[in-house]
């Protein structure tokens, strides 16, 4: 969508962000290369950022100054949260006209000037996270979460390959066993001294063992704290049927802080990767599942979906109509996930934007 003529801004900075510096572009109305400059990436470097961009804000007359930043969500998170605490409006720029890049090469100074353009032509149009919430308390605590569940299911693994090759009076012990009794065996082994592979074997075993069960203690320890969150931040999501508190977290972390961000329904949808994607030809109509998006929710949609396709009876019932209708599985699948973002969409985002409507009338 393009900006109106007479609304545009007429000074657009737009900001290539690194890890130690960022380096930003500023247009003009017209689209003219007004000025480029390079600031560090600290709380100095963005006030300086933004008393260049006021200056040349002067001299246009005071002309209003919109910030086009990529990567709001990693290294340009601090400048968009320091330019939106001071009141300016920030703009979400996920990634540059790769025909650009092709015609005309890529350096820092083209891409903060490809992201001023995608600004001033109207196609970037994003309202960044705040990340100053539960939300983002939340996205913390599952990042430790899920890389504790990697490691337990990492040191398992691994420690079953040891298995493998241990020598067979100890892999015939053990190898009949379950995951649970084989862990306890396993932290009860004794080696006396390394006097040969059998004893190295045992040591090693045991501290996979040991290694698992604290790992374990870990991600248990991170799933409460993310229940307790999950319940303040949406206790009527997690209250759905097949919600549980990771995936509720999950959707959470791509809604954000600011549900009233997401414009409508349709582009939840489209952030999540649910929405359909048309795939006809000649006298077949038919859509396909949309393979972009935030791959994490998708990935929570279909567990939910997989929930209440086995346990949840409307659930149940509508997969048997769409099946005699000639539907197929991934299509069913599809339609499923669209239905639950409407209900998402209710619980999560509509309250915000409805409330706002109600602060501004």
């Amino acid at each position: 969508m393009s900006i109106p003529h007479q609304n545009r801004p007429c000074i657009v900075v737009g900001v290539d962000t690194h890890k130690n510096t960022h380096v930003a572009v500023a247009l003009n109305q017209l689209g003219a290369v007004l000025d480029p400059t390079t600031i560090t990436v600290n709380r100095a470097g963005y006030a300086r950022l933004r008393d260049w961009a006021t200056g040349l804000s002067g001299d246009n007359d005071g002309a209003p100054v919109v910030f086009g930043i990529e990567g709001t969500g990693s290294y340009g998170a601090g400048l968009a949260s320091f330019l939106r605490r001071a009141g300016d409006q920030v703009v979400e720029v996920n990634r540059g006209d790769r025909s650009v890049r092709h015609l005309r090469g890529k350096d820092d100074t083209i891409d903060a000037e490809t992201a001023a353009r995608s600004v001033l032509s109207g196609s970037a149009t994003a309202t960044p996270k705040t990340g100053e919430g539960t939300v983002e308390m939340i996205r913390q605590v599952k990042i430790a979460k899920d890389t504790a569940t990697k490691a337990r299911t990492q040191a398992i693994v691994t420690l079953k390959a040891v298995l493998v090759n241990a020598p067979a009076e100890l892999r015939e012990a053990l190898e009949p066993l379950g995951d649970r009794e084989l862990l306890e065996a396993r932290r009860a082994l004794r080696y006396e001294s390394m006097d040969g592979p059998e004893d190295a074997a045992r040591y090693t075993l045991r501290a996979l063992a040991d290694r698992h069960r604290s790992l374990d203690y870990e991600a248990r320890r991170h799933e409460r704290v993310l229940d307790t969150l999950t319940d303040r931040a949406a206790p009527t999501l997690t209250g759905q049927f097949g919600i549980a508190a990771d995936c509720a977290a999950e959707l959470l972390i791509v809604v954000g802080d600011n549900p009233e961000r997401i414009r409508s329904e349709a582009a939840l949808a489209k952030l999540c990767g649910t929405c359909p994607i048309p795939a006809s030809s000649g006298k077949t109509t038919r859509h396909r599942l949309n393979r972009g998006g935030h791959r994490q929710a998708n990935a929570a949609l279909h567990r939910i979906l997989v929930v209440r396709m086995r346990f949840h009876q409307p659930t149940i019932a509508y997969v048997e109509r769409r099946g005699r209708e000639g539907r197929t599985t991934k299509e069913i699948l599809r339609c499923l996930k669209r239905h639950l973002i409407r209900e998402i969409y209710q619980i999560l985002v509509a309250p915000h934007k409805e409330s706002k409507l109600a602060l501004a009338a």
